[in-house]
């Protein structure tokens, strides 16, 4: 007997005959041509993916993959998503959100997905503001940040959305850039093959009601001095001319030092995507919040040896179902006190 291989797909097979809806030159364009390219590279049946999506920009995407998909509501797209995956395992669930819909109203939902380790891959398109409602200041809108809603600037404290995840014990944790396609294509492939919950945040553009949100990072001068990308195996060093690296100090803290006479590549940090404890990322996430530390792109984060949610609660059912046999849902129904009410 022999096993038909499956069809070769292309990224058109992933496109739908919807209008993609999208401000023209918005960056949720990219992401969407990233994704449609990288699919097609998995190995897995069109009929095996599924799309959520809570409420915003972001949230147009189901439409746009010729793939199952279900647009929820506001800030429950993790909840969608973890009952879709923890039914149907097999299935490979993807969740589109933005930074107000995944990190403020389903700020609750999203790190308890992450906690539980549901094998989700979560796309977290983050512009720094809320787009879809014309220009609101979002939970990673910068402090003192003037807009609609904050006509006097922002006096809230930014949310850092991967110290976020991995503050919640996520077991994958990346950042790319909307413009930088190659690398944010090989970041979803990493992410693909990770078994637990895959929170990759995708910084983008809104050109109309937050343009330049990113410009100190994805400007060309910028991305050699301001960015630098973590690879697992590798000394971390940016620069230019590469000509500056992240040491580790004596105290646990870190450092950025010139690269010459002094100090060389063996005396920086050489990054490990795999560590098990979720300290050494979370001290990486901030970097960019201190005075000429680089932005981290890359995966941070990449720990596979916890049990994923769905397996545990279906192996549950399957020991119980086999001790007890299947239950009778009306008898539970009719079980306990009851009341006639007249």
């Amino acid at each position: 007997m022999t096993t038909a291989a499956l069809p070769q797909l292309t990224k058109k097979d992933f496109q739908t005959d919807q209008e993609v809806r999208w401000c023209p030159g918005c960056g949720d364009y990219a992401i969407l041509s990233a994704v449609q390219s990288v699919f097609p590279e998995l190995g897995i049946p069109r009929e095996k993916f599924v799309v959520v999506s809570g409420i915003g920009c972001s949230s147009r995407f189901p439409y746009y993959m010729n793939t199952y998909g279900f647009h929820s509501i506001h800030g429950r797209a993790p909840a969608v998503a973890t009952g879709i995956k923890a039914v149907r395992p097999d299935l490979d669930v993807w969740v589109a959100t933005g930074d107000g819909d995944a990190l403020a109203i389903g700020g609750n939902h999203t790190i308890h997905m992450l906690r539980r380790n549901v094998g989700i891959k979560v796309l977290l398109f983050n512009n720094r503001i809320y787009g879809l409602t014309k220009g609101q200041y979002s939970p990673t809108s910068e402090y003192h940040k003037v807009t609609k809603s904050t006509p006097y600037g922002s006096p809230d404290r930014p949310f850092n959305p991967i110290s976020l995840a991995i503050g919640s014990e996520a077991t994958f944790v990346a950042r790319s850039v909307d413009v930088f396609q190659a690398h944010l294509k090989d970041t979803l492939k990493h992410a693909a093959v990770h078994r637990g919950s895959a929170f990759i945040e995708i910084l983008q553009n809104c050109n109309i009601f937050n343009n330049g949100a990113w410009e100190g990072i994805t400007e060309k001068d910028a991305r050699s001095e301001h960015v630098i990308q973590l690879e697992h195996g590798k000394p971390l060093v940016f620069g230019k001319n590469r000509d500056k690296g992240i040491r580790r100090l004596a105290d646990g803290d870190i450092e950025v030092v010139p690269l010459g006479d002094k100090y060389t590549e063996k005396d920086l940090i050489v990054h490990d995507a795999h560590h098990p404890r979720a300290s050494y990322a979370f001290l990486l996430s901030h970097m960019e919040h201190r005075p000429g530390f680089p932005t981290p792109i890359g995966v941070l984060r990449a720990w596979d040896d916890l049990p994923r949610y769905e397996d545990v609660m279906n192996d549950q059912l399957k020991e119980v179902t086999a001790k007890k046999g299947r239950g009778d849902l009306a008898k539970l129904f009719r079980a306990g006190d009851t009341w006639e009410v007249k």
